[in-house]
């Protein structure tokens, strides 16, 4: 089982390998909340996420002959990026299996540090059902991304951190996936400051933590695709759910509009790139999901590995979700004008247009009509109302597209 002085043992191993991460106020967010906010950037890790933490700390604790046949695990990607690090660092062979749908920065980066990659199943559990079967059959060491002691015992050095950095720490924020890293932070942090609120974070689309501690025992969720692929875990690990249902005071859901929106939010205040999985803390702030919280509270932003595709859907979704973006199909006259006339109207109502598409082939619309559909920039949700009533009293027919 996890124990406290493993996390020690971890810190100490730990020391001068790892990026001690900057924790930082967040001041735009703080007088928004009415609380104190800070930011602990695991983002800015090496590798980009606080995996390396735990795949560090497993992997030099072992015996040196466990680690001659080489080490073999599974990963959405951020623990693959920690393994492949750590066994480049100890000059050992590592095989890391990842879903199909990983997105290809993570892919690159993971071959980048000299690991053979293998893209197998739809999601994590099928990547890691797939590793196991061949750690069995090839006798190299499985490094489990979550479920061992000593991985959980590197997650939680983040824990002494906080404490060290933040000795009147009231709350902390923890995404979760499959539980090692809110399971070693709170043993951390617990164990001397046990007045400390633990919460963690879920998404909405793999809810497996929070439905799990419902019923009292561990349950194979469903999970959608989401943002932050680096927590949808189907089944949470047997060694963290007991440390979890010991120690952590509350898990909340947040949703896949929630956590865009927190990703650009980051963005555009704090200028931090975090992956969906390190939003998660935030979005569930910023959506109230957390009642009656007071005194300094931290929220852990546990990765940054986003790749450009997927920052360009989580934009366009967070802008939406923030009233800052506004799609609309609007039927017109097939006449002469008709379009610059509309292009008039939206000035009016101070919006500007982005993209507009003119479509008169549609079979559904009447002769005599054309259909545009046109993309705005708005300045928030009162101005969208604004401009659809400024629109629909200037005698259009519109549909908003969501």
């Amino acid at each position: 089982m996890l124990d406290y002085n493993l996390i020690l043992d971890a810190a100490h191993r730990l020391k001068k390998r790892v990026r001690r991460t900057e924790l930082i106020q967040a001041h735009h967010f703080s007088e928004q909340l009415g609380l104190p906010l800070y930011f602990k950037c695991e983002n800015l890790q090496r590798t980009g996420a606080f995996k390396i933490r735990g795949a560090l700390n497993f992997m030099t604790s072992q015996p040196r002959q466990a680690l001659s046949g080489g080490v073999i695990t599974a990963s959405a990607g951020n623990h693959a990026q920690g393994v492949a690090f750590s066994a480049d660092l100890l000059g050992v062979k590592a095989t890391v299996y990842m879903p199909e749908s990983t997105p290809p920065q993570k892919v690159f980066a993971t071959r980048d540090y000299g690991a053979t990659v293998v893209l197998e199943g739809k999601n994590f559990d099928e990547a890691c059902a797939a590793a196991l079967r061949e750690a069995e059959a090839s006798g190299a060491l499985f490094v489990h991304p979550f479920n061992d002691p000593h991985v959980m015992a590197g997650q939680g050095t983040i824990g002494l951190e906080l404490l060290e950095d933040m000795p009147d720490l009231a709350n902390v924020l923890v995404p979760i996936g499959g539980g090692g890293l809110i399971a070693g932070i709170a043993r951390a942090i617990k164990e001397t400051h046990p007045h400390v609120r633990i919460i963690g974070v879920e998404s909405a689309a793999a809810p497996s933590m929070q439905l799990s501690l419902k019923k009292g025992h561990i349950l194979t969720a469903p999970i959608m695709a989401s943002l932050a692929d680096g927590i949808a875990v189907k089944t949470v690990g047997d060694k963290t759910f007991p440390v979890v249902k010991e120690l952590v005071d509350e898990v909340v859901l947040v949703d896949e509009e929630e956590i865009a929106l927190a990703i650009v939010s980051l963005l555009e205040r704090n200028k931090l790139m975090v992956e969906g999985a390190g939003a998660v803390g935030l979005a569930a702030l910023l959506n109230g999901r957390v009642k009656r919280l007071s005194g300094k509270t931290v929220a852990v932003l546990s990765g940054g590995n986003i790749d450009v595709k997927t920052i360009a859907v989580v934009v366009e979704r967070g802008l939406l979700a923030a009233g800052r973006y506004l799609k609309l199909k609007v039927e017109l006259d097939d006449v002469p004008g008709a379009l610059a006339r509309l292009s008039a109207v939206i000035a009016e109502a101070r919006a500007n247009i982005s993209i507009i598409t003119h479509d008169r082939r549609s079979k559904s619309l009447p002769i005599g009509k054309t259909e545009v559909l046109v993309e705005l920039e708005t300045r928030g949700a009162e101005h969208i109302q604004d401009v659809v009533k400024h629109l629909e009293k200037s005698g259009y027919l519109l549909e908003v597209i969501r």
